[in-house]
């Protein structure tokens, strides 16, 4: 029996073995609540990194429909330069000839050269502008090819238990990225591009 401790010291050894076993205890389980918690983290931060532009510049789908939508774009371009070349013109003969013309006929060619610059706004506004033709020509040829990239992202996000994807082409800035998260290829290979 180990020697009894002094009892002016108001400590028992019982109460000292029961204190230092109950510290050991602590520290275990804190360890194993970090571990635990560390392991948790690891799991809930699977994602992977992808680049839709540069999976889209692989698709021949797209470097087809984007050559369809350039074409469409300078044909509607060649249409408006034509109309303000015509303007600039018909301005220039209307200076000219200001001096020498009466006032209803320079109001009249005003009221011309008026109607002839709204027309030209208004087709730029129709083939250029904010949801036009050129945004309707865009949504219906590369729209179906990106939703195709979606599905095939989503596809392999759900294979794989990715939590979340981040698209490091636009709109993000992705600082450091690991080659190794880059699942660009795995894309590719799922939509069968080479």
């Amino acid at each position: 029996m180990p020697p009894a401790l002094p009892s002016c010291l108001g400590l028992n050894l019982n109460n000292i073995i029961l204190t230092t076993q109950f510290i050991v205890m602590k520290r275990i389980l804190l360890a194993t609540c970090c571990f635990m918690l560390m392991a948790i983290a690891a799991h809930a931060q699977r994602y992977a990194i992808v680049d839709s532009k540069y999976i889209l510049e692989k698709m021949q789908d797209y470097k087809d429909a984007q050559k369809k939508l350039d074409q469409v774009s300078e044909d509607w371009q060649k249409e408006i330069d034509t109309k303000q070349s015509t303007l600039d013109r018909m301005y220039k003969e209307y200076e000219a000839e200001q001096i020498m013309l009466t006032d209803e006929l320079k109001k009249k060619r005003e009221d011309q050269l008026f109607n002839l610059e709204k027309e030209l706004r208004d087709i730029q506004r129709k083939r250029f502008g904010f949801e036009g033709d050129l945004f309707k020509k865009r949504q219906e040829l590369i729209k179906p090819i990106q939703d195709k990239v979606y599905n095939a992202i989503q596809k392999i996000a759900v294979q794989r238990s990715y939590d979340f994807i981040l698209d490091k082409s636009e709109g993000i800035t992705v600082i450091f990225a690991d080659p190794k998260l880059d699942k660009s290829e795995d894309v590719l290979k799922e939509l069968g591009v080479k």
